[in-house]
């Protein structure tokens, strides 16, 4: 049976990804797909709905994007968000004006009866983000919201099932804005909230058995959540058929290496290859200070030691690719998906003897991808292991790399997770770690004077790493973490904490 699928059609907002994002967490499948995709292909999808996105454009512009104006015509139910709003008027015979003034940020809105705001209340408050906005409606549709300086927050035909809104109901600065879209969803477009993530593994379990069958099939394990999801299932699958080769480039956070082995090797039973290589990227790595040229030199030798053991596994039918949505999307809409540029996919092709990619988890947004993970068994530590670069501690580690400062990193890293942990911030926080700073200041430990290094923390929250706010961890559980880092970990002296947010910022600081 055909899954019910929402085309999110993206005119270039900020909040695309997120729309989607908030569709599917509603139990409704969705795409985005690019404004100048074609009626045709639109019909192909057979969409119960289509949601215009926002976007930075105006319609009055004439490079700006159109959509098919044959789309309200297919009787399918649209909503139109911000610049989807003012594009829908703008179609079909309303007038689009630039406004007197914008409306930015959250806004008071006063809602009239429209299914679409069953069950908020009638005064409320949304968020704007726009300069035009609609003054003419076109021909057979009313007003269903207003603000002090938007006399047309809202639009509606019902009979047509066409809906506008000039807010973005999507952002959680919009009261009951999830509200909204769930009665699009089901009370316009009838939607039976079929995508359950039991339904997809099950599915795509069956689909990769019918497609590899019997042949072989490799993966690049490591350790992070896409590729040990992604492996997962294909072992689900084809069993014995996947080969996993594990890269230990010596970076990895402490004890990760043998976690990864526990979990897939020995509980699991994968066919799971493990090689140790941290010499030898120690050895490439050597004086090796700017942290560009880190990366570059990790990835080619990642290659070069992959290369070397699927040279020993010979000729595969396939290999497995950890490629999630947003890398498809990053990769251009309506395009074939670029193959990532990572240090463990990026030239894996080239350096494998294979036929065709697998792409398990290329439909699927990293929440979802960690809901998978549960839903095959994986353990709560694995699927919900924090972003980790690809690159490791390499780019933790300030200025050139020795084995004695990944030691030092590992074990002060360790103390911080182990704390908030124990702190039970582990949840609440999106990311945290430890970077081994460059500097090395006077201290006193005893009666002797020290001359260590000094430990930056970094904790930020946020929801996709776009943006982040630094995490407010309360005083007792920061004095406990440098206390045990300055007594347990030898030379180190100093232990501060970084309250930057991004921006300006980067959450990693190389």
């Amino acid at each position: 049976m055909q899954r019910q699928t929402v085309l999110v059609i993206d005119f270039g907002g900020q909040y695309n990804q997120l729309i989607v994002r908030r569709v599917r967490n509603l139990n409704v499948y969705a795409e985005l797909v690019p404004a100048d995709i074609s009626i045709e292909r639109i019909k192909s999808y057979n969409p119960v709905g289509i949601i215009f996105t926002g976007g930075p454009s105006s319609v009055f512009g004439e490079d700006s994007p159109k959509v098919d104006k044959a789309v309200f015509s297919l009787g399918v139910p649209v909503l139109g968000i911000c610049y989807g709003m003012q594009l829908t008027a703008f179609e079909l015979g309303g007038k689009v004006i630039h406004a007197d003034v914008r409306e930015y940020g959250r806004q008071k809105i006063y809602y009239s009866d429209s299914v679409l705001f069953d069950g908020v209340s009638k005064e409320n408050y949304c968020w704007m983000s726009h300069t035009d906005q609609v003054c003419e409606l076109p021909e057979g549709f009313t007003v269903t919201a207003y603000t002090e300086h938007c006399k047309i927050a809202a639009y509606e035909n019902a009979a047509r099932k066409i809906y506008a809104v000039q807010f973005h109901p999507e952002v959680v600065h919009t009261t009951d804005g999830n509200v909204i879209l769930k009665n699009f969803l089901y009370k316009v477009c009838g939607a039976a909230g079929d995508w359950k993530m039991s339904d997809y593994a099950a599915e795509s379990i069956k689909a990769i058995k019918e497609k590899v069958g019997d042949k072989k099939v490799l993966c690049a394990m490591s350790g992070g959540v896409d590729s040990a999801v992604a492996a997962t299932l294909l072992h689900k699958a084809v069993g014995e058929n996947l080969t996993c080769i594990f890269v230990d480039h010596g970076l990895l956070r402490k004890n990760e290496a043998d976690e990864v082995m526990g979990v897939f090797k020995d509980k699991m039973g994968m066919n799971l290859i493990k090689v140790d290589a941290g010499k030898y990227f120690l050895k490439e790595l050597r004086g090796v200070k700017e942290p560009e040229r880190k990366r570059k030199i990790i990835g080619k030798a990642f290659i070069d030691v992959f290369s070397e053991q699927a040279k020993k596994i010979g000729k595969v039918d396939f290999l497995v690719q950890g490629t999630i949505y947003p890398d498809v999307i990053e990769s251009g809409l309506g395009k074939s998906a670029v193959i990532k540029s990572h240090h463990n996919v990026g030239g894996l092709p080239s350096v494998v003897d294979f036929k065709e990619i697998i792409e398990p988890l290329r439909s699927l947004f990293k929440d979802e991808v960690r809901a998978l993970g549960l839903e095959l068994g994986l353990p709560e530590k694995i699927v919900m292991r924090q972003p980790f670069p690809g690159p490791g501690l390499a780019i933790r580690i300030l200025g050139n790399i020795t084995e004695k400062k990944i030691k030092l990193l590992q074990d002060a890293d360790y103390i911080f997770r182990e704390e908030i942990a124990r702190a039970g911030l582990d949840k609440v926080i999106w990311q945290y770690f430890a970077v081994l700073t460059g500097m090395r200041s006077v201290g006193v430990m005893g009666d002797e004077r020290t001359y260590d290094y000094t430990i930056a923390l970094r904790a930020v929250t946020s929801v996709d790493g776009m943006t982040a706010d630094w995490a407010d961890i309360p005083h007792d559980v920061m004095s406990n973490i440098s206390a045990r880092i300055v007594n347990e970990v030898k030379h180190v002296n100093r232990v501060v904490y970084d309250v930057t947010s991004k921006p300006p910022a980067t959450i990693e600081w190389e």
